[in-house]
């Protein structure tokens, strides 16, 4: 459907274009009435292109003016036969655009002035088809013509104009003001198109030179037009009077005054006086500077009195020169001693400050590190003392009936269950030994108030009955000394002759020791040497004192314990306690 609306569509542009070049058309401007704006003193153009159809032929082009009393004035004809003609005061200000009017017969008009402005007609006579128009009204623009006329102030007036600007152009444009400066702007509007604009304030001389610009807006302007301007404003000149020392002692060598002045315009007459008489022989007065061409005596000291003027006011101001006998330059020696032994001084404090945080650093750092050492010897200490205690509380027996011997061999018995060492033969995991005695009358078990069995001799003799010899006395003393130093803890109260012992192995559990149960009392056990164990491999490092207590404790075992196959049995003695495993006295 839309590609059939659009060849419609093309279809009847191709019929009008076909039906307009049959009956003729004007092709510029399209609009019987057209409006059209131009700038004074520039070309204008006014467009007229009528085609003709077949069969017909343009025979005379003419233009004409509407005046205001509604009349036309001619202002050119061009015949296909007899050529063009100019009229009144368009001769020589016109012509046609192209060589052949009756083809082109747009006008041309090539400076255009503002009486040009108005209603123009472009007649067309063709035959056989009559006559044709079209109408055009020209504006004519006149670009503004601006001036900017600055005002002269001076400091201490009132409020008044500081600068005006005029423009005129057609239409008319319109002033405004570009500045920093505090005032106010009036802009009036005068016939043919004359504007102006004036800016007041009141003037200061802070504001001489300031930026107070003119800017004129049009239509025919791509931008603004500026008229750059700077205020004036005029005030009377300031004296001061500079000297290059004010050491001043007899003898000194080219001195002299300088004397300088503001004020707007810059003063150029500036004099030099003396109160109380004319300026001492020697001195001349060159522009600004008092000099003296001689060196300074006594006698010119006074007060010298410096004169400006400019065409605002006058400035003076006066200085008092007192010249001496001696200069001072000792003084300024004696403040510089004082300056490097000031910064001598500062830079020693600076440097003992410096020392001084360097060494409270030090000694800081060297306390931190004591303390350091100091909580670890402690903590070892610490560590070291909590192990002993818990040695001698496993190692020292509370029950004050047992006497001490009895004790030595519990712990000899229960340190040898729970060493890290081990025998150097394997010891099976789950092993069992009972281990039989004499143990009172038949019958059942005798306890005393504490439940503790109660041991009794062949005889039924006291518990005991003699001191040990001097030789077991020994080697308990030397076991006891081991089991203190050493870090196996007491496990069980009960002696380990009493005790199966357990030998641990690192995978499963291996084979029931043979029950030592059926020993009996009058039996002698097998004469098998009894193997004393090794150290496993962490305790392989220890000292050498540790080995010399290991063979003691092995010394010991082989006394009073024996081997026989793979189980370590106790060796009969007359004052030992059997108890089953289970607790069960036999």
């Amino acid at each position: 459907m839309m590609e059939l609306s659009g060849q419609r569509a093309t279809c009847l542009a191709l019929l009008l274009l076909i039906a307009v070049s049959v009956q003729g058309a004007f092709v510029e401007p399209p609009q019987p009435v057209t409006s059209l704006r131009s700038m004074a003193e520039s070309q204008t153009r006014l467009p007229c292109w009528y085609q003709v159809e077949a069969g017909e032929k343009v025979v005379q082009v003419t233009w004409f003016k509407e005046l205001p009393d509604g009349n036309k004035e001619h202002i050119i004809t061009a015949h296909f036969r007899d050529g063009h003609t100019e009229f009144g005061r368009y001769s020589g200000r016109v012509r046609f655009e192209g060589g052949s009017p009756t083809e082109n017969s747009a006008l041309l008009i090539p400076s255009t002035e503002e009486s040009d402005e108005g209603s123009y007609t472009c007649h067309i006579s063709t035959f056989p088809n009559g006559n044709f128009e079209r109408h055009i009204t020209l504006t004519v623009w006149i670009l503004p013509i601006s001036s900017l006329e600055p005002v002269l102030l001076v400091e201490g007036q009132s409020y008044r104009v500081a600068a005006s600007c005029r423009a005129v152009g057609l239409p008319p444009p319109r002033l405004t003001w570009d500045t920093d400066l505090p005032g106010q702007s009036t802009n009036r509007t005068n016939v043919g198109g004359s504007v102006s604009s004036y800016y007041s304030l009141h003037p200061l001389r802070s504001m001489n030179g300031k930026k107070l610009d003119c800017l004129v807006w049009h239509p025919g302007l791509e931008q603004p037009r500026r008229i750059s301007n700077s205020l004036v404003v005029q005030y009377p000149p300031d004296a001061a009077i500079s000297a290059g020392t004010d050491d001043w002692f007899a003898g000194l060598e080219k001195a002299e005054l300088v004397c300088s002045s503001g004020g707007y315009p810059k003063p150029e007459n500036i004099t030099w006086t003396r109160r109380g008489g004319a300026l001492p022989d020697g001195a001349s007065v060159i522009g600004g500077r008092l000099e003296f061409g001689r060196a300074l005596r006594m006698n010119d000291s006074g007060v010298y009195e410096c004169v400006v003027r400019n065409n605002v006011g006058v400035g003076k101001t006066e200085y008092i020169l007192t010249v001496k006998e001696t200069s001072k330059q000792t003084l300024p020696i004696d403040n510089q001693l004082l300056i490097i032994i000031g910064a001598s001084a500062g830079a020693l404090v600076m440097v003992l400050v410096i020392v001084v945080l360097l060494v409270n650093r030090y000694h800081r750092h060297r306390n931190k590190k004591l303390e350091r050492e100091l909580n670890e010897k402690t903590e070892e200490i610490n560590s070291f003392s909590r192990q002993a205690s818990f040695r001698r509380l496993n190692s020292v027996s509370t029950d004050p009936r047992v006497p001490a011997e009895d004790y030595a061999m519990l712990r000899v018995d229960s340190r040898m269950k729970n060493s890290e060492m081990s025998l150097e033969r394997p010891i099976y995991r789950g092993s069992q030994s009972t281990l039989e005695g004499k143990w009172g009358p038949a019958g059942g078990v005798e306890v005393d108030e504490l439940g503790r069995p109660v041991v009794w001799h062949d005889g039924r003799e006291s518990l005991r009955g003699a001191e040990m010899d001097g030789e077991k006395e020994e080697r308990r003393r030397r076991v006891e000394s081991y089991l203190k130093s050493s870090n196996m803890s007491l496990d069980s109260g009960l002696p380990s002759s009493l005790v199966p012992v357990k030998a641990q192995q690192d995978e499963g559990v291996g084979p029931r020791e043979p029950d030592l149960g059926h020993l009996r009392e009058g039996d002698s056990p097998p004469e098998e040497e009894w193997a004393p164990t090794q150290s496993p491999t962490e305790n392989e490092r220890d000292d050498d004192d540790e080995d010399s207590s290991s063979y003691q404790i092995s010394e010991a075992l082989t006394n009073h314990f024996y081997y026989s196959n793979g189980v370590l049995r106790p060796r009969p003695h007359s004052n030992a306690i059997l108890l089953h495993p289970r607790g069960q006295i036999i």
